[in-house]
């Protein structure tokens, strides 16, 4: 018959005691197995984590073919922003360390001024690359500064070629006698660049051929903003007030452009004392005259044009003849001398001799030398 396994409390608490410790030492083994896993993880993760860092290294030589000290290296990756950089030693060489894999873009510097760059430079993880540099004969490299500038230059060149361009065709137009269109072109021309100055002088040229003379005036003025001492623009703006009957300013505006051009001085008081001559002012259109004849004393209608004013003064005598004042015949007499075959010969003929003066034909001969 079989026996009941009896166990006593004794026996039990043994027991108990025997299990508890059992289930720690498989929870110890358990941690033990766990640290010695992270630990062999991180010892064989170490090295793949520092492969992932590469050496750049090389040499610089300047223009001169000599190395290069103090120059500065420094790199840009685009895709994750990642920068490195050097310095060259007295040697010319230079070595970058832990640097990322990645493509660089690689820029040569001096004293802060780009001078070479090389895209595209690759490094592999754990890799070792050689960049070297030589600038003998190699033009320097522009910063984006730099760049921009040119660019910049460019695209006024284009502007201003385009303005010429366009200038150019204005002539033509004119020369066919199509103002309008001229105007039209040039008008437009004013709105890419209101500021050239020769632009709103075409216009102005454009406006007085169409006998727009106030429209004219206005185009001069805009010239003259931008440059106010310009002689020329200002005859032309002299000659657009007395063709739209503003006599007045006309002569201010000749007399302002004698001043600015003392060049073509001659000229402007020519023009200045027809317009005085056109408003009856005899004696200053004289006085005009005579300045124009004492800056080019070959300028033959400046003499006409004096003797014609000279006449406008003339008196009657008691006999019923004309008393011209003194000068008149000189006038006359000389423009023959310059222009006996000239489009007032003529007139000049008719005059001397409505004052009853002789007409010289002895001018520029000279007398036989005594023996």
């Amino acid at each position: 018959m079989k026996k009941n396994l009896k166990i006593n409390a004794g026996d039990r608490a043994a027991s108990s005691t025997d299990a508890a410790s059992l289930r720690w030492r498989k929870q110890m083994r358990k941690y033990i197995n766990v640290a010695v896993m992270l630990f062999v993880l991180g010892m064989c993760a170490a090295p793949a984590w520092a492969q992932l860092e590469g050496i750049i290294r090389g040499t610089v030589k300047g223009q001169d073919g000599k190395p290069l000290a103090g120059a500065s290296i420094q790199m840009y990756d685009s895709q994750t922003g990642r920068r490195a950089s050097g310095v060259t030693n007295a040697k010319g060489e230079y070595t970058i360390n832990a640097v990322n894999a990645g493509t660089y873009k690689m820029t040569l510097l001096m004293k802060g001024s780009p001078i070479d760059e090389k895209n595209n430079v690759g490094l592999g993880a754990g890799q070792e690359q050689v960049v070297d540099w030589d600038e003998s004969g190699h033009a320097p490299v522009m910063s984006d500064e730099q760049r921009a500038k040119i660019a910049a230059a460019q695209k006024e060149n284009d502007k201003i070629k385009g303005l010429n361009d366009t200038l150019k065709q204005a002539k033509e137009l004119e020369g066919q006698g199509n103002y309008d269109q001229a105007i039209t072109i040039l008008q437009q021309a004013t709105t890419v660049d209101p500021n050239q100055d020769l632009v709103w002088a075409y216009l102005g040229d454009a406006q007085r051929g169409a006998k727009k003379y106030p429209e004219a005036a206005e185009s001069y003025q805009k010239a003259l903003a931008i440059k106010p001492t310009n002689g020329p623009y200002m005859a032309q703006l002299a000659d657009a007030y007395a063709k739209s009957g503003q006599s007045d300013k006309a002569i201010q505006e000749y007399a302002a452009a004698a001043q600015a051009d003392p060049t073509n001085a001659a000229v402007y008081y020519f023009n200045e004392g027809a317009v005085l001559t056109n408003t009856n002012k005899f004696d200053d259109a004289i006085a005009a005259f005579d300045k124009a004849i004492q800056l080019d004393p070959k300028r033959a209608d400046a003499y006409y044009w004096k003797g014609t004013d000279l006449i406008g003064k003339a008196t009657t005598g008691k006999d019923g003849k004309m008393v011209a004042p003194e000068g008149t015949a000189d006038a006359f007499n000389k423009y023959l001398e310059l222009q006996p075959t000239g489009k007032y010969a003529d007139a000049a003929k008719q005059m001397l001799a409505m004052i009853g003066a002789p007409i010289q034909t002895t001018y520029g001969k000279t007398k036989p030398a005594k023996k």
